[in-house]
């Protein structure tokens, strides 16, 4: 079920961890998203799993839907540049999801999708 922006009062505070990543994604179980927002402006930090420190920066629209741009820099020490649209579903357990579909802006330039949950 895809959430309306009502259903969301604010993404701020929350905290997220992957589900399900892409095999080409670098985020896993082991990453820890910590999320902010003032008015439609989002931003995150996170790291862990593969994930030395990573940032993300963009917007939330009327739906709830996040659109972003990601950095981190991982394990290799490479940094990784990427785009991200998030939309949000509750599943079957009641539990917020965020379903991505993301490219990364170098390396590569590859696609992927990847699911994140809430972290209660």
């Amino acid at each position: 079920m895809t959430m309306k922006i009502g259903q969301v009062d604010t993404y701020d505070g929350k905290f997220f961890t992957p589900k399900i990543n892409s095999k080409n994604g670098e985020v896993s179980e082991g990453t820890i998203f910590s999320y902010h927002q003032k008015g439609s402006i989002l931003w995150a930090e996170y790291s862990g799993g593969g994930i030395i420190k990573g940032n993300l920066l963009g917007t939330v629209d009327n739906d709830g839907i996040l659109n972003f741009y990601y950095h981190h820099i991982n394990q290799n020490c490479e940094v990784k540049i990427g785009k991200c649209r998030s939309v949000p579903h509750i599943d079957n357990e009641g539990s917020l999801e965020l379903h991505e579909e993301w490219q990364w802006l170098n390396g590569d330039k590859s696609f992927g999708k990847s699911v994140i949950v809430e972290k209660m």
